[in-house]
């Protein structure tokens, strides 16, 4: 097969999440021990950094990767879901597994892909892990897919585990409450493995205190000599940054800050519990060129300057309120010439959502050019427009449509709704692209 040939079979023969939702997701761990025995159980011997959480995991197991990376270690990276290209979700050092080995692994293993049936996401694991064992990296950061406990990826015994934050999102699998989802989270804990925790909630904090006690990391208190668990927001990351030991990053989503806190914490634990050898020096330097080291795309990405044109891949409650509020201080602090800048918002989303829970969140300064990408998940653009206006209702403005003073419109394609808001802005506007992993993918080749 060719390679194009042999990403059509995953994508036929094993429903991916990205593409049909629900359908596809396959709890438990049945398959996966059975992809790795037929492998050798590789999993075994990888040293891997193993992150979760509801947003900010990817982030964060990017920088991690960055930094370890400007150590000089041979790393390992898979993530999901990609935006342009299946083979961003397995990387060494910032390459790119190449085609030929995506099309051999398949074709040595086919027939007992057939047989198991795998879901996608368990075979690109298997294939990721194959690919890290066969290139001897000397770490694997492993960002888990979807929930934890029973993600393909918790076949792991990692050095590190790492949940970044908990936020409501997936409700049909991992519960509806913060407390329930944080449980399924935590279940990457691992006996006697140390774990990082990278915000502090008091809905959720018992919950990782309760697991980390029956896995033995956490004594009587947190300041216990054998603790193993930390909260990264409780450890004086912010202090570092304020006496220029962490220096800027090159992430510049608001948001970013707690993901680089997250990382910070998890990169000191490495090298003082993990015996993982990182000088601040190399910590420094991958925070400052993550993106250049590892690929990272698509995490408040200017992709031009005039207009200022911005995509991000947040798509749920809890990462499109940091994207709002960052919007709206920017078109604040923008320079004004001739009139004053205008905010427009292409924005598309997948139906699984918690469709009106964002849409309240954005700002209702704006032109909106709402949109829907090329999957069958996607939520019609006429429909998501109607939402709008169903939380939007009719006032006296000049727009009778909506309460804003900007005009709202729907667009089949991601293309056509770039199209309309680049020929009306002004070189002082600000575009803004995202509520989707999808619509951020589509910009992206459209840019490329």
């Amino acid at each position: 097969m060719t390679y194009q040939q042999t990403i059509d079979y995953l994508y036929a023969s094993q429903p991916a999440f990205h593409l049909v939702g629900a359908t596809a997701y396959k709890p438990g761990l049945d398959n996966t021990y059975r992809l790795m025995a037929h492998l050798d159980n590789l999993h075994t011997k990888l040293r891997a950094v193993h992150v979760a959480g509801t947003n900010g995991k990817g982030s964060t197991s990017h920088l991690i990767a960055a930094a370890l990376q400007a150590q000089g270690y041979r790393v390992g990276l898979f993530t999901s879901p990609h935006l342009v290209d299946f083979r961003e979700r397995i990387r060494i050092s910032g390459e790119m597994i190449p085609k030929e080995t995506v099309v051999q692994f398949v074709a040595d293993n086919r027939a007992f892909l057939d047989e198991v049936r795998p879901s996608f996401f368990e075979t690109t694991m298997a294939l990721a892990f194959w690919y890290f064992a066969q290139q001897q990296v000397d770490v694997a950061v492993v960002e888990v897919g979807l929930g934890g406990r029973l993600d393909s990826t918790n076949i792991l015994t990692p050095l590190l585990s790492v949940i970044t934050n908990i936020g409501i999102d997936h409700t049909e699998f991992l519960g509806a409450t913060l407390p329930q989802i944080a449980a399924e989270k935590a279940g990457i804990i691992k006996p006697h493995v140390p774990c990082v925790i990278g915000e502090t909630h008091p809905d959720t904090q018992d919950v990782f205190l309760a697991r980390a006690r029956d896995c033995e990391i956490l004594g009587e208190g947190l300041e216990t000599t054998n603790c193993r668990l930390w909260f990264a927001d409780q450890c004086g990351y912010m202090r570092r940054r304020r006496i220029n030991e962490v220096p800027d990053c090159q992430l510049k989503g608001d948001y970013q800050d707690k993901n680089q806190q997250t990382a910070f914490v998890a990169l000191q634990v490495l090298r003082n519990y993990c015996g993982i050898a990182i000088s601040q020096a190399a910590i420094a330097n991958g925070f400052a060129h993550v993106c250049t080291l590892t690929g990272l795309r698509g995490r408040w990405e200017i992709l031009s300057q005039s207009p200022l044109t911005i995509c991000d891949t947040g798509h749920n409650s809890h990462g499109i309120r940091y994207v709002a509020e960052q919007l709206s201080r920017l078109l604040a602090s923008s320079p004004h010439h001739l009139s004053s800048p205008r905010l427009r918002i292409i924005f598309g989303m997948v139906a699984d959502k918690d469709i009106d829970t964002v849409l309240s969140l954005l700002p209702t300064e704006a032109e909106y050019y709402f949109t829907q990408p090329a999957t069958s998940r996607a939520l019609p653009a006429e429909e998501l427009l109607r939402r709008w206006q169903q939380l939007h209702p009719i006032a006296n403005t000049q727009y009778p449509i909506t309460n804003t003073r900007y005009p709202i419109s729907a667009y089949p394609t991601v293309r056509e709704a770039l199209t309309a808001a680049q020929e009306a802005a002004s070189a002082d506007d600000i575009i803004f692209i995202g509520g989707s992993n999808y619509v951020v993918g589509e910009v992206l080749r459209l840019y490329s």
